[in-house]
């Protein structure tokens, strides 16, 4: 083994095939640019060369791969949404994700644990008990639940009856899942490359060219690519991307910041949140205790992060699991979330011909991933809206037709 190592490490090519494109110039033409290298803009180009045989296509990120929202998220996968858009469309992502690992051929270390959101008022019962109704309706495993079946799920919960907040009932949803968010990004963007598409990070997209209002070309740090259609799926700068467009977006962007703790022995199962102290905590496979809630009060692109916020995510923590009052905390990092005004994605046509929006995913971009690609790579291959995504249009802005699921937030916002 170590003498094989060494003959690896002293060889002067590479002696195994690259995962993604080597670095190369761009090509003066592709049939397709798409701008954003996260796991929604790679799940793209990976179904347009799988599934259409579209390979001509440039994936190019200001950045490197999937170091965006993608790298920043809680990886937390979930279908128990409000709306019966929402409700269909996340429960098609859930499916893809079951089988993403044999797929690629690439562990995306998916696990099923279950996720457990918690209700201390009558009010939040109420909605819990109408989310479950349409959730089952619509196929997906989610029931409202009492203290007793609280209690046998997460032991160490603090359920008291002293607590500011008390535990009144919860919304067990047992497809709530968990994976590894960069190798989902890895997954996709490997398959794609396998099959033609070329990545280019640290290619910045600085310009759009639109001619008798037809996008016709990008302009980026390297050069101007013509092309025949563009895609935008740059998460928290969509606005700013639109921009260049001619497109003005309803989107405002906010930080979302989250901290994991030390490792601890494997003591919390599900995923628990509780979007009335605006907090949600996790356990991964390595121990730590992941811990999320509510993006920034106000808008800015930055992923900075606070002290205040640490504060406010460690006391939101206590009131559930006092026994972490002990706990370290390792890592404190923030993504950027485009959110729209009613918490859900704009997906589809633009009012620019053959430029595509995929934007708008505030903080539930990750678990989207697949079945946005999917559906995306076949609106651009076949220039019809997939009616999974006809409600997420841009246009239901302007006919006054939201698909309002701000009440089905992990972390109120």
């Amino acid at each position: 083994m170590a003498f094989g190592l060494l003959k690896y490490g002293l060889r002067q090519n590479y002696p195994s095939a690259h995962h993604f494109t080597p670095t190369k110039p761009l090509k003066p033409h592709y049939d397709i640019v798409i701008i954003g290298a996260g796991g929604h803009g790679s799940g793209i180009a990976y179904y347009l060369a799988k599934e259409h045989g579209i390979t001509n296509v440039a994936l190019i990120d200001k950045g490197y791969l999937g170091g965006g929202n993608t790298a920043r998220n809680t990886a937390v996968i979930r279908s128990n949404y409000l709306t019966e858009a929402g409700v269909k469309f996340y429960r098609d992502s859930v499916k893809l994700y079951q089988n993403l690992s044999n797929e690629f051929g690439y562990n995306i270390m998916m696990e099923n644990r279950g996720q457990l959101t918690l209700a201390h008022s009558d009010a939040a019962i109420r909605s819990f008990r109408w989310r479950a109704e349409v959730n089952q309706h619509l196929g997906v495993r989610s029931e409202l639940v009492d203290r007793q079946t609280i209690r046998d799920l997460v032991p160490n919960l603090n359920l008291s009856e002293d607590a500011r907040f008390p535990v009144l009932a919860g919304l067990w949803h047992a497809d709530g899942a968990t994976a590894r968010h960069d190798a989902v990004v890895w997954g996709y963007a490997r398959g794609a490359c396998q099959r033609g598409v070329e990545l280019h990070q640290l290619t910045e997209a600085q310009g759009i060219d639109i001619e008798a209002g037809r996008v016709v070309g990008v302009r980026t740090n390297r050069g101007r690519i013509r092309c025949g259609a563009v895609v935008q799926a740059v998460a928290g700068a969509s606005s700013v991307v639109g921009q260049m467009a001619g497109i003005k977006l309803p989107i405002h962007s906010f930080p979302l910041q989250a901290m994991v703790t030390q490792p601890y022995k494997p003591i919390l199962n599900p995923h628990v949140s509780s979007p009335h102290v605006h907090v949600y905590v996790h356990q991964t496979s390595r121990g730590e205790f992941v811990i999320g809630g509510g993006s920034d009060p106000y808008p800015l692109y930055h992923t900075r992060a606070t002290l205040d916020q640490k504060e406010i995510l460690s006391a939101a923590t206590l009131e559930l699991f006092p026994f972490l009052a002990q706990a370290r905390i390792l890592r404190q990092w923030a993504g950027t979330t485009d959110m729209t005004p009613d918490y859900s994605p704009i997906m589809g046509l633009s009012p620019v011909q053959n430029y595509y929006l995929d934007a708008g995913w505030g903080t539930w971009g990750f678990k989207a991933t697949p079945i946005s690609g999917k559906m995306m790579a076949e609106l651009v291959a076949t220039g019809r809206v997939p009616p999974l995504i006809q409600p997420f249009e841009l246009e239901r802005f302007y006919r006054f037709e939201q698909v309002n699921e701000a009440g089905a937030t992990a972390a109120s916002h």
